[in-house]
């Protein structure tokens, strides 16, 4: 149950940064974001030159100009669970504290403020704000408005405001999960010859791990790197019993040149003589390629400045990707400060960054 406290409406007068602090003061974790997705609807809803719908706690704002081009600005409005880190903080320094700056309420303000200032821009606009992007991808706000409103995705090229630091990140990698799991027989510990070690027969997959060496494919002018990792180990019955199961859990981060066909082949190719009695995809979701060529992400780039480097994590470019639609990773935050406890954001690279747009849309 939504259990988020009365808070005031938002003023999108405010500037970036000061913004960034009100969404921050407005708690929204996972699970919790109908109140600010009721504030957001509402502040929209005052704009005459947008219309506005809503599907569940995602709101989604269109101008209607009759442009050649429609650019979506996309980012989700939850956050982690908030660990002491609300009410935000504005330090001498002029770096603003708090749970969201960085991932992604930084990058929210500046939709909100471009939503609010750019009345006439030079290509059509849509602005999507969606819930549940911190937790598992069947919540996903945005997959849910592209399987029942898709055409409110509709557009040329998209903006996805995830943290970057301030410089484009093209498209994303694919994330594979998989349970290796082997099998033995129980026995007594003093008594081992009697039963067989599904642990130390777990040994050769993690030798294989270990001699991982890393693909580096250039993808659109743009070098990956990917990463088949253990993230799990589970095994043993009692500190006197020989196990009869153990799983080695393996994550794959892999470039966008791969389909997700492909990377999970890849995987159980690489496995494939390490004696493995099951494999079981636990989470698969595929990247998406930069989309650079494309004439608006080309002007993007020539308008915000900067070099444009690759995503290694996963993003949400990759359902844009999968509608059809171009993508890049751009916002204030740092990624390296997103989900921490001391989550934080340089406060004057918000209205920077909303200029940056502001100029592309407006040129």
């Amino acid at each position: 149950m939504d259990q988020t406290p009365a808070q005031p409406p938002l003023d999108l007068t405010l500037d970036a940064a000061a913004l960034t602090a009100a969404l921050v003061d407005f708690p929204s974790p996972s699970g919790q974001e109908k109140a600010l997705a009721d504030a957001i609807e509402t502040a929209l809803r005052a704009l005459p030159h947008l219309t506005v719908d809503r599907y569940g706690n995602n709101v989604v704002a269109r101008t209607h100009l009759g442009r050649a081009e429609r650019v979506i600005l996309a980012g989700h409005i939850d956050t982690v669970p908030i660990a002491g880190n609300v009410p935000s903080r504005l330090d001498e320094d002029g770096v603003l504290w708090g749970c969201g700056t960085c991932d992604m309420k930084s990058g929210v303000a500046v939709q909100l403020r471009i939503a609010q200032t750019v009345t006439e821009p030079n290509r059509d606009l849509t602005f999507v704000f969606y819930d549940n992007e911190e937790v598992a991808a069947h919540l996903n706000g945005l997959g849910h408005v592209a399987d029942a409103h898709p055409d409110w995705l509709a557009g040329d090229f998209a903006v996805l405001l995830e943290p970057t630091d301030g410089q484009v990140e093209g498209g994303c990698q694919g994330t594979l999960r998989v349970h290796l799991k082997t099998t033995g027989e129980r026995a007594h510990s003093a008594r081992a010859w009697m039963g067989s070690n599904a642990i130390h027969a777990a040994a050769p997959i993690l030798a294989k791990l270990a001699a991982y060496e890393p693909r580096k494919p250039v993808v659109d002018g743009l070098q990956y790197h990917e990463g088949l990792n253990a993230v799990g180990i589970e095994g043993g019955v009692a500190t006197n019993v020989i196990p009869d199961a153990c799983t080695v859990v393996v994550n794959f981060r892999y470039a966008p040149d791969r389909t997700p066909e492909e990377a999970e082949a890849f995987v159980r190719d690489y496995f494939a003589d390490c004696g493995i009695d099951e494999f079981v995809v636990d989470d698969h979701t595929g990247g998406a390629r930069p989309g650079l060529t494309h004439p608006s992400a080309r002007a993007f780039l020539a308008a915000v400045g900067g070099e444009a480097r690759p995503k290694f994590g996963w993003t949400d470019v990759a359902r844009f990707s999968a509608l059809g639609v171009p993508a890049v990773n751009y916002s204030p935050g740092n990624p390296l400060l997103a989900h921490k406890v001391d989550e934080r954001v340089t406060a004057s690279l918000i209205p920077e960054t909303e200029a940056r747009l502001r100029a592309w849309l407006t040129s």
